[in-house]
């Protein structure tokens, strides 16, 4: 009963195999360019834009489950059609299919996002990830597509080293006031995945932590718990530059927390911090 990870040598795929290899969970991994930090666990290189790479992986390790936690960012050959032969090829093999999804795949034009609303992006990322989407529920309708946020994690995420590196003047930019998200550490995130992966759960899952805050609150609750001046945090307004893509995107995942033993903590609560205004 083993449980292939896709992009196991990611952020989200390391933490995956991490809770896997605590729990004694079989498991087995792929990557793109070079293996993870798991020695103990079979690595399979995987190109999600090849056809009959994904043949021979899904042959060679045989698994029962699918956790799909690459990203792809907005390569359409590797994010929408990649999306699309893996959930075809498992499908054809009878495999229970998780898939990581986005909430880049909406618009920011609803106040909230439930598991309900359909996608409507952007951003080509967002399209991209919206028409694998819209493949795994037509080809794996006994499978989950799980939609997340910003993922946190321990000064690792590619936020929270945005945030040192914006303090410290070793990179340009600022954080937005107007950017809205609902962030979640990855070991929540990871361990919501491996309940969905290891029950017979089918539909759409909003795997988001319940806070919506700003990117600059974001940023501000890192540099505390870091020990670093929020002052030294440069502020702009997304609105006012021509960075394409929503502004205010709120999922909404209370139905998805009622139907999972694992809770989804929110920013203000595993960075530490006052409630969220937004």
């Amino acid at each position: 009963m083993t449980t292939l990870i896709i992009g196991g040598s990611g952020f989200l795929g390391g933490e995956l195999l991490r809770q896997g290899s605590a729990a004694g969970l079989p498991q087995a991994a792929t990557h793109h360019s070079r293996p993870g930090r798991f020695p103990d666990v079979p690595w399979h290189r995987l190109d999600l834009r090849d056809d009959a790479l994904v043949e021979a992986v899904l042959d060679a390790v045989a698994p029962s489950t699918v956790i799909n936690a690459s990203s792809g960012d907005a390569d359409w050959a590797a994010t929408a059609e990649g999306g699309l032969r893996l959930a075809r090829a498992t499908a054809r093999r009878g495999l229970r299919l998780v898939h990581v999804s986005t909430d880049a795949v909406f618009s920011g034009h609803r106040e909230r996002y439930d598991e309900s609303c359909l996608p409507d992006p952007l951003t080509p990322y967002g399209a991209a990830k919206a028409a694998a989407e819209t493949a795994v529920r037509l080809l794996c309708p006994d499978g989950a597509v799980a939609r997340t946020s910003l993922i946190i994690g321990d000064g690792r995420s590619t936020h929270e080293r945005a945030v040192r590196d914006l303090a410290s003047g070793a990179r340009s930019g600022a954080l937005f006031t107007d950017d809205v998200r609902c962030p979640v550490h990855r070991t929540d995130l990871a361990a919501a995945l491996w309940e969905l992966a290891r029950s017979p759960l089918a539909g759409t899952f909003h795997l988001a932590g319940p806070d919506a805050v700003t990117r600059h609150e974001l940023g501000t609750l890192i540099a505390r718990r870091d020990g670093i001046d929020p002052a030294l945090l440069p502020r702009a307004r997304r609105a006012d530059t021509a960075l394409p893509g929503p502004l205010r995107v709120v999922l909404d995942g209370r139905a998805t927390q009622g139907r999972l033993r694992t809770r989804l903590r929110g920013a203000t609560e595993f960075l530490g911090g006052p409630e969220p205004r937004h």
